[in-house]
This record gives C-alpha cells, structure tokens and sequence, in this order.
C-alpha cells in the first residue's frame, strides 16, 4: 500500500478525499470514480478494500506518505456520541494539519457543519459568529480552530455544510416508517432547513476543487447548501413518506436557513425544491436503496 501511494507522480495535484466510506463519501465515490476534470482522485479510509486507495486512521496513526502538493477534502469525523466521542474531531483535525504540512499541500476543504451557528429564523450568513448549540458542533468548531490557525502553509476553505439529502436523518428515517414531526406555529410544513442533493453536493465540490487546483482564490468559510430552506413536510410529501404531526415541543427549532451568498460568487447551484432534492436523491437509489 505505502509503494503504490508514494509511487504516485502527477504533473497535476492528486484531491485525497478522507472518510471515504461514509455516506457522502460513498456518494462521491459513485460520482467521481477515480478522477474529476483531470484531478487523480484518490480515496481513503481506516480500512482498506479494493475501492481504497489510502488505509490511514485519522488521528491514530501515524499518516503514510502522501503525494506532494495534494489538496485535502476532509469528510472523515464523527457525528454522533458524547462529548468524548465527539472528541475524534478534533484530533482528526489536528492530523490533518501535520499531514497537509508535511507533503506541502496546496489548499484543505475542511467539510464542517451548519451545527457551528446558533439557530436563527432569518439566514444564517459566514459573518454570523458561530455559537453551537449542541457538543457535535462544539466539537466541529473547536477543528475548524485548529485547522485555521496560522502558520499552516496550505489554503484553507471550511465548508459548513446543511443538510445532505439521503445521508439526513430526514429523509433516512423516511424509509423506516411514518415520521413524526414537530409542528411549528405558523409554519404549514413543520420545521424548515437548507438541504443540497448529492448530486448538486458532487458538483458543487468538483467546482471548489479545481478551482484550487487553478491556484484560484477562494473563502475561507462557505455555507453549503442550496437556497432557500424547505420545510420538511414538503420533502417527505416529494419522497413518498407517510408522516404525521405530533405533539408541540418547546425545544423544537422551527427553522435553520443558511445564507448562500457567499457561495454564488464561486458557484451556480440549482434552486431548492422539494421536489428537485428529492429527484437528486433519487438519481443514486443504487447506492442509497
């Protein structure tokens, strides 16, 4: 594995992807296949099988030897769990750091969360000081900090990413059974939230990509997601999915809506609908059955 990952020369930067066999990274991998635009693509994970080209445990083990001048697209992290286990985050971030350092990488995309902000009713822009709610996201703000320390050498753009449509609890749990949501007043379709297909997600980031790969400038902070936010009644009507109301919650959050602005001026991403998303979704039932 070491001879076939230091073997590795391009005229061209390599994009090693990380978390390569979680969700969206599955997705990427379908998309993508072993190269974007001219960018060899290579995969990684803590195990490996034929479809991984980089075995590496993020954090707990030593980094292997990685093509220089590589650019970084983080997806590896954990999402659920205590404070503890949340915790993975942040030393993934800070192996990251040393990796990119040490083969002299050109720019790292940082995949965080929409969870770093503090829930609001109007969108949500990259201005908005981040005041997390919950440990995951005080765990992804905590990496996005060691990551934008100075001195690092490497571009850095952090992606604080809505909701994945397929890799959602949404739309996954959509298929287990009548979904239960929390009614909003004044708010026909319960809570509200920016979602992306995984087919705009693919896009969207192959465009970032090479535009590193360009030595083009670019944000330190996106959102990512597509506007506007959708109720997600809407979404599970659009799906098929049976659901119901149920009972008012005080902690239920009617709305989390980021601001894409910022992102526009990088990227043209198809407006959000319910029914849009949904057909994105739908596009890779391969994968996501």
């Amino acid at each position: 594995m070491d001879k076939y990952v230091t073997n590795l020369q391009w005229s061209e930067p390599c994009v090693i992807v990380t978390g390569a066999q979680g969700r969206i990274g599955q997705a990427l991998r379908v998309q993508w296949g072993v190269a974007i635009a001219g960018l060899r693509v290579l995969w990684s994970s803590r195990t490996l099988n034929q479809d991984i080209d980089i075995a590496w445990d993020i954090g707990k083990i030593p980094h292997p030897v990685l093509p220089k001048g590589a650019i970084f697209l983080h997806l590896a992290g954990q999402t659920r769990g205590d404070a503890a286990g949340l915790a993975e985050n942040r030393r993934s971030a800070a192996a990251l750091r040393e990796a990119a350092q040490s083969c002299g990488a050109r720019h790292v995309f940082f995949m965080s969360t929409a969870a770093v902000y503090r829930p609001e009713l109007t969108p949500i822009d990259e201005t908005r000081s981040p005041d997390p709610l919950g440990d995951y996201g005080r765990a992804k703000l905590e990496a996005e900090e060691i990551l934008r320390q100075p001195g690092s050498g490497f571009g850095l753009t952090i992606l604080r990413l809505g909701n994945v449509a397929g890799a959602d609890a949404l739309l996954s749990s959509a298929r287990q059974g009548v979904v239960v949501l929390d009614p909003i007043p004044g708010q026909s379709g319960g809570p509200e939230r920016s979602y992306i297909g995984p087919k705009a997600l693919a896009a969207a980031l192959r465009h970032l990509l090479t535009s590193a790969a360009q030595g083009d400038s670019l944000p330190e902070i996106l959102n990512l997601a597509q506007e506007p936010a959708l109720p997600m009644a809407d979404l599970l009507t659009a799906f098929g999915a049976t659901w119901r109301f149920g009972p008012p919650r005080e902690a239920a959050i009617p709305r989390v809506a980021l601001s894409v602005t910022r992102l526009k001026t990088c990227i043209d991403l198809p407006e959000a609908t319910a029914s849009g998303i949904v057909a994105d979704l739908n596009a890779l039932k391969a994968l996501w059955p």
